[in-house]
């Protein structure tokens, strides 16, 4: 699995353990950055790059998932999800990361490096990244009202 991962300076210390300890369990791992510490860095630009190649990837039949990290994880997230097809999910413990794919099919991870230590974090990413979705007739009508809406606008009942 290819796995894009992008954060700001708050999560430096993070990515640099994930990229090397996920790539050591053979995942593809693709940095987006930042390269330099720059505690006035700007994470959108680095997690926005991040999500469109997770869907890139996913359209082209790549098997790839994102990491985006930060503080909090939460601006993150929310930049991530401004990437039309993307799901980003902010997981704190190992059942919400989980959960995110098992039902949401969620295929970019948000995590808070000040939340964490190397070992949660590290715990809650691989969780999220061996979660299969479920697959249930309810979750894929959820998502595909939730791609209905950003695709069209249109509020599906």
């Amino acid at each position: 699995m290819r796995v894009h991962i992008a954060t700001d300076h708050a999560g430096m210390e993070l990515s640099a353990h994930l990229i090397t300890a996920l790539a050591a369990k053979g995942y593809d791992m693709v940095d987006h950055g930042p390269q330099a510490y720059d505690a006035e860095d700007d994470y959108p630009s680095f997690c926005i790059n991040a999500a469109l190649a997770v869907v890139a990837d996913q359209k082209a039949g790549v098997d790839a998932l994102g990491i985006v990290l930060g503080g909090s994880g939460n601006g993150e997230q929310i930049a991530a999800n401004k990437v039309k097809g993307v799901r980003a999910a902010l997981a704190w413990n190992l059942s919400t990361a989980r959960l995110a794919r098992e039902h949401n099919d969620a295929n970019v991870v948000a995590v808070g490096g000040r939340q964490h230590s190397v070992e949660e974090a590290t715990e809650i990413i691989e969780a999220f990244l061996a979660e299969p979705f479920s697959d249930a007739e309810r979750h894929v009508r959820r998502i595909g009202k939730i791609a209905t809406y950003e695709t069209t606008g249109d509020v599906v009942e």
